[in-house]
């Protein structure tokens, strides 16, 4: 079945109150990509609620919630975000189909994109309302990633959604955090970049189950440990490890030192900075800790290299509260496991392979009104070699959604040994 998706209208919605008029660039602000962090929150509502009584409470609940969020109404400019006399665009569409049939085909590639707002405008943020027949509803949300990590923009939405249900969110809004804790840099720091950006990027979701994700630890653990003794590395190390090895077995990656690898893995700092910040702080308060993979027996046929875990498991304990009082002076280097660092790292061709995990986030607790999400997706983004990892809505396993070229991606998934663990189909 065709499943079109048709824009019927388009506005701006403003906050109730005036907002400040710019939000300057913090240093990690400076150095995010440009790209949007696309989310689709998918519904099941009651059929006797009209799509304009449903519209008119998200637009009303959306307005107030804005007051707490005024870097959301802005224009994104080269180092500011320009919030004077901002909105955000809320388009509506109408879907041809019932929300469970396309529940039935949500694994089509590109299928999910269709629920999000596609010309943004340099906005910081566009949402769009997508009406199924009889009933069914999907939120499409388009933030920059300029100005809001993964936890900001979930955090967003739960309070939306909080103030759609209640009439407002139960605290006196999120902290926005900006320069105060990340004072901007007069350059901002030149981090090794790839080869051209690829065209023709495909996204794909892959589901791990526990048992097999538990199959998979068993399998990492370190070759010296006993039996009584075993040290089981995370499901995020362990994930992160096995699409890098069938990345890298599928596509046929050269031994030897031609290229560096880079996995990176965003890290939450909001405990880490001194003191802490709240949960619900807003802005971009993640750092990468940066795996550097370049030596032969890094890459291997049959994966299960627990050279890998161990490196990942090194550059991820870099990142702790002194390292983030170095990175508040502006000092990125820290990200990087200097051992691994030799003077020809940085002058070979440069290969980003990011991992990034958004699980026990509260995606699922975004309830306006009609109950929490029967699915939430993360849609495509100009990004190459991306794998984010979300929970499953019953937490019994987790989606790997994975951002490759269409020609790596052909071979990707075709991968025997990864469908061995991970299905491309699953619900």
């Amino acid at each position: 079945m065709e499943i079109n998706v048709e824009v019927i209208s388009r506005e701006m919605i403003k906050p109730t109150t005036s907002t400040r008029e710019r939000y300057s660039f913090s240093f990690l602000d400076q150095n995010s990509p440009t790209w949007y962090l696309p989310f689709i929150y998918f519904y099941s509502v009651d059929h006797k609620l009209s799509k304009n009584e449903i519209s008119n409470h998200l637009k009303t609940s959306l307005s107030r919630v804005l007051n707490h969020y005024y870097p959301l109404v802005g224009i994104v400019n080269e180092n500011f975000i320009d919030c004077k006399n901002g909105g955000v665009l809320l388009l509506e569409a109408q879907v041809n189909c019932h929300l469970s049939e396309f529940l039935k085909n949500q694994n089509s590639d590109k299928l999910v994109n269709k629920f999000l707002p596609d010309d943004v405008n340099n906005l910081v943020l566009a949402i769009q309302l997508n009406f199924f027949n009889f009933g069914g509803m999907a939120i499409g949300v388009r933030m920059s990633h300029k100005v809001a990590d993964g936890s900001s923009i979930t955090t967003f939405i739960k309070n939306w959604a909080e103030t759609a249900r209640n009439g407002n969110i139960n605290n006196v809004g999120p902290k926005i955090v900006g320069t105060t804790v990340f004072p901007p840099m007069d350059k901002a720091f030149d981090i090794p970049s790839e080869y051209p950006p690829a065209k023709n990027i495909m996204t794909k979701r892959f589901v791990f189950s526990n048992a097999n994700i538990s199959a998979l630890q068993e399998k990492y653990v370190a070759t010296s440990s006993t039996e009584s003794s075993k040290t089981y590395p995370s499901r995020f190390k362990t994930l992160s490890s096995f699409l890098w090895s069938r990345f890298a077995a599928s596509t046929d990656i050269k031994k030897g030192p031609k290229a560096s690898y880079f996995l990176s893995s965003p890290m939450n700092l909001r405990k880490m900075i001194d003191p802490p910040l709240p949960d619900d702080s807003f802005g971009n308060v993640s750092g990468a800790a940066i795996t550097i993979i370049s030596s032969e027996d890094d890459i291997e046929e049959e994966g299960y290299n627990y050279g890998i875990v161990n490196k990942l498991t090194r550059a991820i304990c870099k990142i702790n509260k002194d390292s983030v009082k170095k990175l508040q002076d502006g000092k990125f280097d820290i990200l990087f496991d200097l051992e691994e660092v030799d003077e020809n790292t940085f002058k070979r061709e440069v290969i980003h392979f990011a991992c990034s995990s958004l699980c026990r986030f509260p995606i699922y607790e975004a309830d306006f009104g009609w109950g929490k999400p029967v699915w939430v997706a993360f849609g495509g983004v100009p990004k190459r070699n991306l794998f984010v990892f979300l929970d499953t809505k019953n937490g019994d396993g987790i989606e790997a959604w994975v951002n490759l070229t269409e020609e790596d991606m052909a071979k990707f998934e075709s991968d025997k040994e990864l469908l061995t663990y991970a299905s491309p189909t699953s619900n």
